[in-house]
């Protein structure tokens, strides 16, 4: 099961990418493009835990104890470097890092949820439409100017979810649109985070805003076990269900460092194809393990969507550097 590390892995590269400032050598492109394909690579793995743990526990609960575990790493790594956690940047934005957490919460538990129905890479595909919600939003909410290229690959990339979305429902019912909602939270707490660029460093704006996703996830707990829905209510973890979901909020905070680090390292434009590797890896992961295996139809919507998120990101990189030969050279 998807465990809201796609949220929070690409909310912290969207984080990441916001703040390299040196031009990467060849060298370090090399190495953060490895790093990049490792951790993309591995985040499906994780899925796989969460996925395995939905059998028996609430996808609420996972979700709760997941970002506790991470809340936890992340204060005390801010702990250790004696960085202080309340600061007035801290304060002035606590709306915005309370709103983000909402998004984060909500996005994580329709995602949860949906994968105790849908197979892991048909969800993951459906989720993939985040980049491209991630456009509108900044048209409709920052009054981002996009141009028909931009405006064309939105288009064809929700018919891909459309294509993805028809057999799925058919199939599985209303669960195979909480992706969909799922993608659209995610794209939110992006959205936020640009409305708020550079106002705070990265390891404060995970930690804060990961807390508030906690105590929402939280609440959510708490009205799962007043209102009765047996896929809601709370189960006391085995041994080895609180090892796997210890293994879970600590390797999720590990992987959002290699791709902080990736990003840090190399171009941001070059590694954010690499991050569709996701699905390769999901699909591979669905099968071995849980035999599932997408049909002709979503795999079809898959290549539509990866092609227009695929060319957005072209698009954009070509936009840059454009951008970047037009300014005047200082002697």
């Amino acid at each position: 099961m998807r465990h809201g590390i796609g949220v929070a892995r690409a909310f912290a590269v969207r984080r990441a990418m916001a703040q390299v400032a040196a031009t990467p050598t060849g060298s370090d492109n090399l190495k953060g493009m490895a790093l990049m394909i490792a951790a993309v690579l591995a985040v499906p793995s994780l899925d796989a835990i969460a996925k395995f743990l939905g059998a028996s526990m609430s996808p609420l609960q996972i979700a709760f104890i997941r970002y506790c575990v991470q809340t936890v790493i992340l204060f005390t790594v801010l702990t250790a470097l004696r960085r202080q956690i309340a600061t007035p940047a801290v304060v002035a934005a606590l709306p915005r890092l309370t709103f983000m957490g909402a998004l984060m919460a909500g996005s994580v538990a329709t995602l949860f949820i949906s994968l105790l129905y849908l197979p892991l890479a048909n969800a993951i595909a459906i989720f993939f439409v985040a980049p491209l919600i991630l456009t509108g939003f900044g048209v409709v909410f920052l009054g981002e100017r996009v141009g028909w290229h931009r405006r064309a690959a939105l288009a064809v990339g929700l018919f891909g979810t459309l294509v993805v979305l028809r057999p799925n429902v058919t199939e599985f019912g209303w669960a195979a649109v909480l992706p969909l909602f799922s993608a659209a939270g995610f794209a939110g707490v992006l959205t936020v985070l640009r409305s708020m660029r550079g106002s705070l460093d990265p390891l404060r704006t995970q930690a804060v805003s990961g807390a508030f996703a906690t105590a929402f996830l939280g609440v959510g707990c708490a009205l799962g076990i007043a209102s009765g829905v047996p896929v809601l209510a709370l189960t006391m973890p085995t041994g080895q269900e609180w090892i796997l979901l210890l293994l879970l909020g600590s390797l999720a905070t590990f992987f959002q460092f290699l791709f902080t680090l990736a990003v840090r390292l190399a171009e941001a434009s070059l590694l954010a194809p690499f991050q569709y590797l996701e699905i390769f890896a999901a699909t591979v992961l669905g099968y071995v393990i849980f035999d599932e295996w997408p049909d002709a139809l979503t795999f079809c919507g898959t290549a539509i969507i990866l092609a227009a998120g695929l060319y957005v990101f072209h698009r954009e990189r070509r936009l840059g550097l454009m951008a970047e030969k037009a300014k005047p050279r200082v002697p």
